[in-house]
């Protein structure tokens, strides 16, 4: 379970928020919660020899703040293109494409990704109202994607 973003960027934190709250409220033992940040390459290593990965993010899509998207992992590899990146615009998306490339076998055969709606990346900002409930949401689906 992966939660990416950035702490300090209001709605842009509600993946590592999540991994905190799974913390605080505990996970199964052969579940590993991971604070992914903005380290993109590092979530490709994360991946590394994983059954399932969760990851967690928000979104700027132009929806309702607080919307909660269920995306198969195969259908982000894709996107964007990874022509032309440096170190410092590698996201986890990019990680998608890159970790099948390069960890081949150890690639995780389940990649599930949840995005939830931003309303605010305000610096130093806390997560608004609309993106805490979509993260309770989340939270709730995560466990299903756990047991099951």
């Amino acid at each position: 379970m992966i939660g990416c973003g950035n702490l300090l960027r209001g709605d842009d934190a509600v993946g590592p928020t999540l991994i905190r709250h799974l913390w605080d409220q505990g996970v199964p033992d052969d579940v590993e919660l991971v604070d992914g940040g903005t380290a993109g390459m590092d979530v490709a290593f994360k991946m590394r020899g994983r059954r399932k990965v969760v990851i967690v993010d928000a979104a700027r899509t132009g929806a309702e703040p607080g919307t909660v998207f269920r995306v198969p992992g195969e259908e982000l590899e894709q996107l964007p293109p990874v022509d032309g990146l440096n170190q410092h615009a590698f996201r986890w998306d990019h990680a998608l494409a890159v970790g099948r490339w390069l960890l081949k076998d150890a690639y995780p055969k389940d990649v599930v990704v949840f995005l939830i709606e931003a309303a605010s990346t305000e610096p130093g900002a806390e997560l608004t109202e609309p993106v805490r409930a979509g993260m309770e949401r989340v939270l709730d689906l995560v466990r299903a994607e756990v047991a099951g």
